[in-house]
């Protein structure tokens, strides 16, 4: 079984706060700015950034190139697609259905999937541990 990994890195801190306070804001559409001007994000590689990491959640902010093809993927957590631009084609062995823009997707655990974007698409994936 084929397996891709988002490669991510935590969001900047502009004042240095630390990250394990109990109320954290983001600012998504200067992040996704900043995702857009990062050279990995020109060179044509998706670009992830991890907004909240605990033992049970993580929330991922993730900027996906025109074209963008990841096959074969399975979590063994639930997990949340949310389309902050453009459109995401989900597939399933069972069924497809396109994301758009301020849609949202749920998916229990250990069900296989692959997406595709037609065009330059972000979105926050959360994903859920289910335990």
């Amino acid at each position: 079984m084929e397996k891709e990994r988002l490669k991510s890195k935590p969001p900047l801190s502009e004042d240095n706060r630390s990250l394990n306070t109990s109320l954290r804001t983001f600012d998504l559409p200067a992040l996704i700015d900043k995702m857009k001007n990062n050279h990995t994000w020109v060179k044509g590689e998706l670009n992830a950034m991890i907004l909240l990491k605990s033992p049970d959640k993580q929330i991922v902010l993730t900027a996906l190139h025109e074209g963008t093809e990841i096959k074969s993927f399975q979590s063994n957590e639930s997990v949340t697609f949310q389309i902050i631009e453009g459109k995401l084609k989900f597939h399933t062995r069972k069924e497809s259905v396109t994301l758009n823009k301020g849609q949202l997707l749920t998916l229990y655990e250990n069900i296989k999937y692959s997406l595709t974007t037609r065009e330059e698409t972000v979105l926050l994936l959360t994903i859920a541990n289910g335990t």
